[in-house]
């Protein structure tokens, strides 16, 4: 499983929001972007939702997680969060992909931004329509 004083890497990502997650053994001290976690993140859901992966595999408080993220909104970078330790864990253990996978952490969640349209306002938004 882990090694003594190992390093796992994982990089996460969803809209525009790029995480790289640092893995090592530790007691489970866990900084985002050189702050804590519950000064970074201040929302309890989006916080359990960040430590699912964790929560799903037992090993909270097993590793230090260290976090350089950026790009997006907090939500958008809590997914990204989420997504880079899933994959340092399964670097760390790949047995634990059949534990995340069926949860569906695994996979990249594809949604983004639909991009600006000539002759619209955003996206789908036209001016409104006048039949007179």
């Amino acid at each position: 499983m882990a090694k003594a004083n190992a390093q796992y890497l994982g990089t996460g990502r969803r809209k525009s929001s790029v995480a790289r997650v640092i893995l090592t053994n530790g007691k489970g001290v866990f900084l985002i972007n050189g702050r804590t976690f519950e000064d970074y993140i201040p929302s309890a859901a989006t916080r359990l939702d960040v430590t699912q992966p964790l929560v799903l595999t037992e090993t909270e408080g097993k590793f230090d997680i260290t976090v350089n993220v950026y790009g997006g909104g907090l939500t958008g970078q809590a997914g990204a969060i989420r997504h880079g330790i899933t994959r340092a864990l399964m670097e760390a253990n790949p047995d634990l992909r059949a534990t995340l996978k069926p949860a569906g952490l695994v996979t990249r969640d594809p949604r983004s931004k639909e991009r600006k349209k000539y002759g619209l306002k955003k996206a789908r938004k036209a001016s409104q329509f006048s039949k007179r």
